[in-house]
């Protein structure tokens, strides 16, 4: 039996307030973090304003934020729930004849739009302004002596030039460019022959093309030059893929690229497990609406409440590690990507469920 429409409407407000609410703190939390640290590294880089660094840290924040939507999902409805107890309006409904499964209802509905949003618009979004935030932070920050924090990518090949080594301080996400690049060419027997010092690498079908490079050869003076190419016997594809994260990719565009690397020959696990976890997120949004209400609804004149909702932000974080750990062996082929990102939230939502039939129908 479905709520009435006005009460129905009431109680979805007080859902979708608490969890924008939540979420949006926790937004401006990481966008006023990252905020500080990329001024802090702005000290020692060209051309970086504080108002760049507030448009790059705004188009970083979504995709970290977006991780911590579920978290939202939890707080929020947990915090609407205990505010409803607490003035007494769950006590009226359910003298009223009202169900916990019918004043439940307006939260499952509202977990469940956002989990729409949240695959629909918010990923694409988030990802496009990821790639763009990535393109900014290579012009600013790769020449700068904090760029490379140790985690510099390398890349060895051979081809009919002989062998080269390359290291670039980051890489474009869905392309094959990197940047502030340093190149080591060696002959066939191993003899290093010269240095090459670029602002940016981009691979081509067959070669690489290192533009504003500067050539440093033993025994020689510089050399500068718009472009330089070097040999190389590299897929686009692979690099491309190799550099684009999974979560880098709108929701949109995944089937288009699990298809392309099929094709390609290229493992596309990565990605039809990111499409899977994306289609499953409704339904993990909808778990935590139900572990949010398994703590949430005894009486406050009956105490122990704290240690109810103790134990529900430990249901989540347990959630949690279970969703990351499936995530992990899905990722690297031992279980199923299906099942790695159906797991969590299908064994959620049906323990909050039993909880649920357990405390209200005994």
């Amino acid at each position: 039996m479905l709520i009435g429409a006005t009460l129905g409407r009431y109680f979805a407000w007080r859902f979708l307030r608490t969890i924008l609410g939540v979420f949006l703190t926790v937004f401006a939390l990481v966008y006023t973090l990252d905020f500080v640290e990329l001024v802090r590294r702005a000290g020692e880089a060209e051309n970086a304003t504080t108002g760049l660094m507030a448009q790059l840290s705004l188009y970083r924040t979504p995709a970290v934020a977006e991780g911590v939507l579920p978290f939202a999902i939890l707080f929020g409805s947990m915090a609407a729930l205990l505010q409803l107890s607490r003035k007494l309006e769950l006590v009226v409904a359910r003298a009223a004849g009202i169900s916990a499964w019918q004043f439940l209802q307006p939260g499952v509905f509202v977990a469940l739009g956002i989990g729409a949003l949240a695959i629909g618009v918010y990923n694409p979004v988030s990802a496009l302004l990821k790639q763009r935030s990535t393109e900014i932070e290579a012009k600013i920050f790769a020449k700068s002596t904090k760029a490379s924090s140790g985690k510099d990518l390398w890349i060895s090949q051979r081809s009919l030039d002989g062998q080269a080594i390359l290291r670039a301080e980051t890489a474009i996400e869905g392309t094959t460019t990197l940047a502030g690049v340093s190149a080591y060419t060696f002959d066939d027997a191993g003899h290093f022959l010269a240095q090459i010092e670029a602002a940016r690498a981009i691979l081509h079908d067959g070669w690489w093309e290192l533009q504003d490079a500067r050539l440093l050869v033993e025994d020689q003076p510089p050399e500068s030059h718009d472009a330089y190419l070097i040999a190389s016997n590299l897929d686009p594809g692979q690099i491309r893929q190799r550099f684009t994260p999974p979560e880098s990719v709108p929701f949109w565009q995944l089937p288009e690229t699990i298809a392309r690397n099929e094709r390609a020959g290229l493992d596309a696990t990565r990605y039809r497990l990111q499409y899977d976890v994306l289609m499953a997120r409704p339904l993990l949004f909808l778990a935590m609406v139900l572990v949010a209400a398994t703590v949430s609804l005894r009486f406050f004149r009956f105490g122990g409440v704290g240690k109810l909702v103790l134990g529900g932000v430990a249901a989540g974080f347990l959630l949690y590690v279970v969703r990351q750990l499936m995530e992990g062996l899905g990722a690297s082929g031992i279980v199923a990507p299906t099942v790695a990102a159906w797991f969590p939230a299908v064994v959620g939502s049906l323990l909050g469920t039993l909880t649920l039939l357990y405390q209200e129908d005994g």
